[in-house]
This record gives structure tokens, sequence and C-alpha cells, in this order.
């Protein structure tokens, strides 16, 4: 039986409890408003021979891919950031990729990962909500995940657009989401673009996640902030035999308060 809490409920649930609800099939929702508050990360699994690419890859384009932990070789754990977690099954939705094709979602990769998998943890900028809710951002409304036109810098076998989160905000509220998500460096950190959609080339008619874009109400701007689906559009474009990811906005929430990752 699986379980789409309220956000209510959602919210105030430690990060541990939402991972054992994903890894006995009993939660199925995205995990943005879930465990406000602390860090959440975004998901990559691959296998070893293609860790180095990756690892420059991330090296070269830390706005979209901070990583926050490499997992050893064969171990699903990430044990320095969530101890006791296990990366196969405690997200609720993952992306599988083969051969450079995307294949059907799976509620766990148990029978994907091996002995020479390798996981990486990227930070997300669903941990900097708690925080912008604080600063009087609203966190609750819809959010989007958009291709773009840039360029990331290419490693190895890894290359693509960056993918951007967008946010409607009013001019003021940009101004505090600016200020606020920039002390998070490892969740992505300030917005990438404030503006005019059409500057980055932003594919707001075919968003990755999120509902119909719909117009703009009057007083409002788009914000758009790199984002952690990026390596989905490296895993398009390298054709590597098999990539695990996370569905967007079906992260991992880990065992760090978001206040404790934050600059000053």
């Amino acid at each position: 039986m699986t379980y789409d809490p309220p956000d209510s409920i959602a919210a105030v649930m430690t990060p541990a409890e939402v991972r054992q609800a994903c890894r006995v099939g009993a939660f199925n929702r995205p995990t943005r408003g879930a465990a406000v508050g602390w860090v959440h990360c975004n998901l990559v699994v691959l296998d070893q021979r293609h860790a180095y690419d990756f690892l420059l890859y991330c090296q070269r384009n830390p706005k979209a891919c901070p990583v926050m932990e490499i997992t050893d070789t064969g171990n699903p754990e990430p044990r320095r950031t969530a101890s006791g977690a296990d990366l196969r099954s405690d997200l609720a939705r993952y992306h599988v990729f083969r051969d450079g094709v995307q294949a059907d979602d799976s509620t766990n990769i148990n029978d994907l990962w091996t002995d020479t998998s390798i996981g990486f943890l990227i930070g997300s900028g669903i941990t900097f909500d708690g925080a912008l809710q604080r600063a009087g951002v609203p966190t609750d409304k819809d959010r989007w995940v958009v291709n773009t036109d840039i360029d990331t810098e290419p490693a190895g076998v890894f290359s693509g657009k960056l993918v951007a989160t967008m946010r409607w905000l009013t001019p003021e509220q940009a101004i505090i989401a600016t200020q606020v998500s920039a002390r998070f460096p490892n969740n992505h950190g300030a917005p990438i673009h404030i503006g005019d959609p059409a500057q980055i080339g932003a594919d707001l008619a075919n968003p990755l996640f999120g509902p119909p874009v719909g117009k703009v109400r009057d007083g409002q701007v788009a914000v758009f902030w790199a984002c952690g689906v990026t390596p989905q559009s490296a895993a398009l474009n390298a054709g590597i035999d098999l990539m695990i990811t996370h569905a967007p906005a079906h992260g991992l929430p880990i065992d760090i308060k978001s206040d404790d990752v934050a600059l000053p």
C-alpha cells in the first residue's frame, strides 16, 4: 500500500522516516515538501569505469552537480551523510537510462546495482526551501524543471545542456531568494538567470517536471537555478550502457540539517 502524506505531515517527517517509507514501498510522492529543514540530494548511479569521467564532469559543472558524497564501489550505503540508508531502495522513484535511452521508471534498483556500481549524491535546491519559507518566499507553489540551451563543460563521455529549475516570483521575492540560496553553494547556490526565459533557451512548452507552465501573472519574474537533473541530459548524450538517477523531485533526504551547510 502506497502512502501519499499531505504536506503538513510530510514536512515534519525525518529523513530516516522518508527513506524507510520509500524502502518498503509506502511513500509515493515527490520529496519536495518532505523533511523540510534537512539537506536533500539527487542521485546518479553508474559503473566504476565511468566514475572518473563523471566526477570530472561534476567538478567542471559545480552549479549543476555539487557532489555531497560518493559511495565506495559496490556499497549502496552513503555512510558519511545517511548512515544506514540504501541507495537501491530509499528513493521514491528512479529513472533508468540504457544506451542513452530512458527506460521505464522503477521504485527500486536492487536488481540493477552490481559489485562495481558507484553512487553519487548531488546537492538539491529543495535543501533551502525551509530557509526560503522563513524569509517569506513561498515554496508551496508550482515549480518547473526545464531544458535550456546553456552548454555544460564536457568531461570524457559526459556533455550536454544545463537543466534548470524555474519558479515565478515577485521581484522582491527574487532578490530575497537570491540572497538566501547563495548561502547554499553545495545545493546549487544562487540563481543562474532572472528574467526572460528565452535568453537562456528555457523550454517552457515541454517541462521535464511540473504542470503546464501557463502565463506569468502580472508582477512576477522567472527565476532559474541550476538543477541536479542535468546529469540525465548528460546520460542521454553519453549513451553509456546503464545509468540510474533519481526521478525529478524524487530525491534522497540525508541526515544533515540544512542550516548546518549554509554559509553565514
